[in-house]
């Protein structure tokens, strides 16, 4: 288990000092934990509505719980939306895990935030979560406009296994002929359930999100004696022609650093616009944990650019 302090980028080390690591083997407990610590941290944004709704599921599980993130002061138009998913490495998390960051995107973009509150694993394999997304993401297109919400320009997002699901949702709206989306946002993404890359094996650190963490993840999300798809992991999804654009960052020092990388260099064979980077010196998720870095100022502003040109709003 090596340490990754003395690589990382200076900004980080309090963020990386502060950090506790995660204790899976008592998922319950962290559950209730995590929960308790992220309502406690959550703090009112005079510049940013939300509320929460209940929504169609899919077959199985008919009920979604969503959180419905609109800027306080907005015109008169339709707003464009992103269908966000949480990151938790499939195990926990909900609709309010990243409220900082669904509220930044709808404060610095001008858009709506629909934050998913997906079914976790292990009480439900893959492909339950990506189908819960996709449900979203079709409840968005449908009856978003009730809620002044434009279904021309929806984006897809998430964060860690949130990103797993944004990509995972893009292929299924592509496989089942679904609603249009504009842009295509998994960040730091847990892509690929083989972990077989170099950065999945070198990042040991327990500190941050790392090997033995993927491990347990990736065990407790998939159905034993299924063959895995790309709903499950998109890097085994066999074809990749016909997605839409897609904007990313991945720390350098994050276990799914190399697997990002080769799924936007196979995006881009598949003839996929990419606008993608790797941040030297910053583990997973280091935006969420240090926000006031240069480096997640940097990735944060990268993407408000991105989700601007993806609804027509300027960069």
């Amino acid at each position: 288990m090596t340490s990754i302090r003395d690589a990382l980028d200076p900004e980080l080390l309090e963020a990386y000092d502060r950090a506790e690591g995660f204790a899976l083997e008592d998922l319950p407990r962290l559950r209730t934990l995590l929960h308790a610590q992220e309502a406690e941290a959550l703090r009112p944004d005079p510049d940013v509505q939300f509320r929460d709704l209940t929504i169609p599921g899919p077959a199985d599980h008919p009920e979604l719980l969503v959180r419905l993130f609109t800027p306080a002061r907005r015109g008169d138009g339709a707003l464009p939306v992103v269908v966000f998913f949480h990151g938790g490495g499939f195990l926990f998390g909900t609709r309010f895990r990243h409220q900082d960051l669904c509220c930044r995107y709808a404060k610095h973009v001008g858009c709506a935030v629909i934050s998913v509150e997906y079914r976790l694993a292990p009480e439900h394999k893959a492909p339950a979560q990506a189908e819960d997304g996709y449900a979203a993401l079709c409840w968005a297109a449908e009856h978003g406009g009730d809620l002044g919400l434009d279904p021309g320009r929806i984006v897809v997002a998430g964060v860690s296994a949130g990103g797993n699901l944004a990509a995972a949702v893009v292929l299924l709206a592509r496989d089942r002929g679904g609603p249009r989306i504009a842009l295509q946002m998994p960040l730091s993404a847990e892509l690929d359930h083989t972990m077989s890359t170099p950065s999945a094996r070198e990042i040991t650190d327990p500190k941050v999100w790392s090997y033995g963490y993927s491990q347990v993840s990736w065990r407790a999300l998939l159905p034993e004696g299924q063959s895995v798809t790309g709903y499950m992991s998109p890097a085994a999804a066999e074809e990749l022609r016909g997605l839409p654009p897609l904007f990313a960052y991945v720390g350098g020092l994050d276990p799914f650093r190399d697997e990002n990388v080769n799924y936007w260099e196979r995006l881009r064979r598949a003839g996929v616009f990419v606008e993608a980077r790797v941040y030297p010196g910053c583990f997973h998720c280091f935006e969420l944990k240090a926000p006031e870095a240069a480096c997640a100022r940097d990735a944060y502003d990268a993407s408000y650019r991105a989700l601007r040109r993806a609804f027509g709003l300027g960069a």
